[in-house]
């Protein structure tokens, strides 16, 4: 029977991509809601509750702008990209990336010898 993941690995492991990916599309002015659903069809199912302080954080940090849109029905604060936020996104889009070709390439290619060897349990003295 196979293994299942640990969900602690793939909630890490989500958790700076969705960072990524959200700031992604606040390159366009985006209300929370509109995020959270572009979010979730892009395979990234989040919780608003989740969202919006990453969203906060952002904004306290520089890397997000905000303005309140009062226009419609219901107030929606629309978050985007600052200039600062550029800059942030692409050093993180830079370490994504190399972080991805190293797992890649680390995966794609066949283990040599004395990595196996140094991967495998030493054999105890005591063994016949």
């Amino acid at each position: 029977m196979a293994e299942r993941v640990d969900p602690r690995f793939e909630a890490e492991l989500r958790r700076g991509v969705v960072q990524l990916v959200a700031l992604h599309y606040l390159e366009t002015p985006r209300y929370g809601y509109d995020l959270v659903r572009l979010l979730g069809a892009a395979g990234f199912q989040v919780e608003e509750g989740t969202l919006y302080p990453i969203l906060r954080r952002f904004e306290k940090a520089g890397i997000l702008a905000s303005r309140w849109d009062t226009s419609g029905k219901r107030p929606r604060k629309y978050y985007e990209l600052s200039d600062d936020g550029r800059s942030v996104k692409a050093a993180m889009l830079d370490a994504w990336k190399r972080a991805r070709d190293a797992t890649d390439g680390a995966l794609d290619r066949p283990m040599k010898e004395e990595e196996a060897e140094a991967a495998e349990p030493a054999a105890s003295e005591d063994t016949p």
